[in-house]
């Protein structure tokens, strides 16, 4: 006879009764044959087509105990953030879904409702994937698909160019913190036990929920000169975007863009804002800008309601400096969230 740990796994459903069960619902359009053949087709469409992967990792990305809603949608929508960031419109996803051991299918029902629901949001079916076992941590690979008028590169800044990023920078830097906290209340740190409920609660959402700017993914085709997302922080991914154009670039720190429970932390703490321009998670689109083009862009911008804002300007030779409001350059070692 078995135990019941044996019983709990063979009441299971198989690969194809998962499949069916919870992720066929979500696969609607035409091309993707209700997720019955080995390959999809996507719709024809004008533009480039556009593609971007990326993975996470449970305990690398995300809490293992993260709600399984969110954790499907923060999948999803860090995919959006890299396809907004390129001016490309969402098409559609596939997905990879390593399950460990422990799975269950409460997490799978609560996860699929998380990624019906930014499908129905963003307007980007799924078309497709891969489900298998995996004796490690939960894994999640997404590939997603977009269309652009004119796909914007990181190398294409210009010296004069402005700098500008959507949203706010950081919180998704202290978000994380303060979502560690939530999981274990010992040792909480001066600034998080300043702040108060509403604010900690708008920075773990904003860890655990990302804002991808699909909406402003054409205005960025339409006048960016280069453009990406940042996701390994703002100080690490702008010296990427500066490197791949053979630039520098001068920020003024005070004119980056932050939340108020950001605002509130750092009165707290001053010394938090290497952490918020370093930290990563922000998945905001930085994008530089010829000075003609940024009163279009700033139009569309509003049109659109996404917030933005000119942080600096694009500069010859390769600096990238950032200046504090005293004027002095800030010194944030390699300034991003680097995984080796």
């Amino acid at each position: 006879m078995s135990d019941a740990g044996e019983d709990v796994v063979m009441s299971r459903p198989s690969e194809d009764a998962l499949i069916s069960r919870f992720f066929a619902p979500l696969a609607t359009e035409p091309g993707a044959a209700e997720l019955t053949d080995d390959a999809a087709v996507l719709p024809a469409g004008p533009g480039e087509l556009v593609v971007t992967k990326d993975m996470l990792v449970a305990g690398v990305h995300f809490f293992p105990d993260d709600p399984p809603d969110l954790v499907a949608r923060k999948a999803l929508r860090v995919n959006l953030s890299d396809l907004a960031a390129k001016g490309a419109v969402p098409v559609g996803f596939l997905i990879g879904l390593g399950l460990p051991p422990d799975w269950t299918e409460a997490f799978l029902e609560s996860f699929a409702a998380g990624l019906g629901a930014d499908i129905d949001q963003f307007g980007c079916p799924l078309f497709g994937g891969d489900t298998v076992k995996v004796p490690g941590p939960l894994t999640l690979s997404i590939t997603a698909f977009g269309r652009a008028k004119r796909t914007v590169r990181r190398d294409g800044a210009w010296p004069g160019d402005v700098v500008v990023v959507t949203g706010t920078i950081g919180d998704g830097a202290l978000g994380l913190v303060a979502r560690g906290a939530e999981r274990a209340p010992a040792g909480v740190p001066g600034w998080l036990a300043a702040l108060d409920e509403d604010q900690r609660a708008a920075l773990c959402l904003r860890y655990l929920r990302p804002e991808p700017r699909s909406a402003l993914a054409e205005a960025v085709s339409a006048h960016a000169s280069a453009a990406m997302d940042i996701s390994d922080g703002f100080a690490g991914d702008l010296a990427k975007l500066a490197a791949a154009s053979g630039a520098g670039a001068e920020i003024d720190v005070a004119a980056v863009p932050l939340s108020p429970a950001a605002r509130a932390a750092l009165a707290s703490e001053p010394d938090l804002i290497g952490r918020v321009l370093t930290g990563g998670d922000d998945y905001e689109i930085l994008a530089t800008i010829p000075s003609k083009a940024l009163p279009p862009f700033e139009a569309a911008a509003r049109a659109a309601g996404v917030p933005v804002t000119v942080v600096g300007r694009v500069t010859p030779g390769n600096a990238v400096v950032l200046r504090a409001a005293d004027g002095k350059a800030l010194d944030l070692g390699s300034g991003r969230f680097e995984h080796f």
